[in-house]
């Protein structure tokens, strides 16, 4: 097979600047959005000495920044499909340079909790539109490619959070893991607002209903996540908090079937690629989460190290994602989704399984090299390929909504997974000892391996070869054909940019 001049790693010649400028700016914003996931990992301990924080103090340093995240991300992407994506992207970063710089500044523990809240804000409205500025920019054809890239970032920011934490924290302090990223969201915002074009607002009245079930669900979901570890599964806080979450989210499904104009398209669900990645997204972010919560932990309290050494042991996970991903995504637009998700999430699994078999007080690092590589090989695999499934089956009106739903599954998954392999290791280890950590660890890791064994058997569901976008003018499969909304709906148009002349280039990239 020949490859024309030009490409590189599967990348088609002739990428624009507009498309360069969305996939840098793209990347930039969700790397620094996920180093905060992780770069207080390594500080917590300083964080601690400093303020005088509680174990609970420190674990809602956390989970504020979760909560407020995985809870707004469906409603700044519906705002930015009606005010205009490039404009609540810029407003995002600057929400978060803003609140970073809160966090550094933070006299006590309360008042820390309170910036990361708001920096998890910011987070909610960088994300969906980051990924849907960069889906918008690539036809089909070239988007797995593209997300390859992105992920490869976005994989590296997983890997570099617990390792600047760590140094940083050592050698400047702790406030400096938010100072950092204040010069860089502030540098982003003009080159946000100069170089990329903004999207056509859809105009109309915002689905008041539909934000405020969605917001509820979000946030009984997370909130009973988050706490159960603290209150007990069993309490009225967390079983009222899950059953408010459960209610509000088929209450929601509910209204949007019926909606003028939804928020979120339940017909959407009718595509086997966008339900099944949705779920798989979950189930591969509940597992690697989990795992790097933990992680950390393991090589401080049994193994000894300290925050940077402990940092500097996680670079296994990082490195090999940063040189598959861009190569996986231009392979995910050659031979399809389903076999680079399944094999993924099989190597996922058991990397963790195999950690979990030799984790103990007197094991050698080099013994979880090898296993960790393979988780990274695992998910640097998946996350392209189920990006692709997911933001390529849908129309370009819809990928701002589609974009939403997904990071909300990632963040959804994130927390369930700190939250049942906390509940793991507690129900077996505690942090008295080296040898009483360990088998909560082994518990713990066993769940996540169980946890990218089930994403991998939802995985089988996407097809064999390559998903294609919706044709114009035609419905998602399943839906019945309505001639009114062929004729009058957003993006059915026969000249909607990425949809059948994409799936048209992108049959063509797979016979070259």
């Amino acid at each position: 097979m020949l490859r024309k001049k030009g490409e590189i790693s599967g990348q088609p010649a002739g990428t624009t600047p507009e498309q360069r400028w969305a996939l840098g700016l793209a990347s930039l914003a969700s790397f620094i959005v996920i180093l905060d996931v992780l770069v207080v990992a390594t500080a917590l301990t300083a964080i601690r000495r400093h303020l005088g924080a509680s174990l609970g103090d420190l674990e809602w340093t956390v989970n504020a920044y979760t909560l407020s995240f995985a809870v707004l991300l469906m409603t700044a992407a519906a705002f930015g499909d009606r005010l205009g994506r490039r404009r609540v992207f810029a407003a995002g970063l600057a929400l978060f340079a803003v609140s970073s710089a809160a966090c550094a500044l933070a006299p006590d523990a309360g008042a820390l909790i309170a910036a990361r809240a708001v920096q998890g804000v910011g987070a909610a409205m960088i994300m969906p539109m980051a990924l849907a500025v960069l889906n918008g920019a690539f036809p089909p054809a070239r988007r797995g490619w593209a997300i390859g890239i992105y992920g490869s970032v976005t994989a590296l920011a997983a890997v570099l959070g617990p390792v600047l934490g760590g140094a940083v924290t050592q050698g400047l302090g702790w406030p400096w893991i938010f100072w950092l990223n204040v010069p860089v969201a502030l540098a982003a915002i003009p080159l946000v607002l100069g170089r990329l074009k903004e999207t056509a607002s859809q105009g109309g009245t915002v689905d008041v209903p539909g934000l405020l079930l969605v917001t509820v669900a979000a946030l009984g979901l997370v909130w009973g996540l988050v706490r159960g570890n603290s209150v007990g599964w069993g309490s009225a806080q967390t079983a009222g908090s899950l059953a408010s979450g459960v209610v509000a989210a088929l209450a929601f499904v509910a209204w949007e079937r019926r909606a003028a104009r939804p928020m979120l398209p339940m017909r959407l669900f009718r595509s086997p690629a966008f339900s099944a990645g949705n779920a798989v997204i979950f189930m591969l972010n509940a597992s690697l989460t989990g795992a790097i919560f933990l992680m950390p932990q393991f090589q401080q309290v049994v193994l000894g190290q300290d925050p940077l050494s402990a940092g500097l042991r996680l670079l296994p996970w990082g490195i090999v994602p940063l040189l598959i991903a861009p190569r996986a995504g231009a392979l995910a637009d050659r031979v399809g989704e389903r076999s680079l998700v399944v094999t993924g999430l099989l190597l996922q699994a058991a990397g963790m399984a195999w950690i979990a078999a030799i984790a103990a007080p007197g094991v050698s690092y080099l013994a979880l090299v090898v296993p960790m590589t393979v988780i990274g090989a695992g998910f640097a695999l998946a996350i392209p390929a189920v990006t692709r499934s997911v933001t390529s089956t849908v129309a370009p009106a819809d990928i701002g909504k589609a974009s939403g739903a997904f990071s909300t599954m990632r963040q959804l998954g994130g927390a369930f997974g700190v939250a049942v392999l906390g509940a793991a290791f507690a129900a077996t280890g505690s942090y008295a000892s080296p040898s009483a950590f360990s088998p909560g660890f082994v518990t713990a890791f066993s769940v996540a391996g169980g946890l990218a064994l089930a994403g991998a058997a939802v995985g089988t569901i996407l097809r064999r070869r390559g998903n294609r976008p919706p044709a114009a003018g035609t419905p998602v499969p399943g839906s019945p054909v309505r001639a009114a909304a062929a004729a009058g709906a957003p993006g059915n148009a026969a000249g909607a940019p990425g949809n059948a002349a994409g799936a048209t280039g992108d049959t063509a990239s797979t016979r070259r």
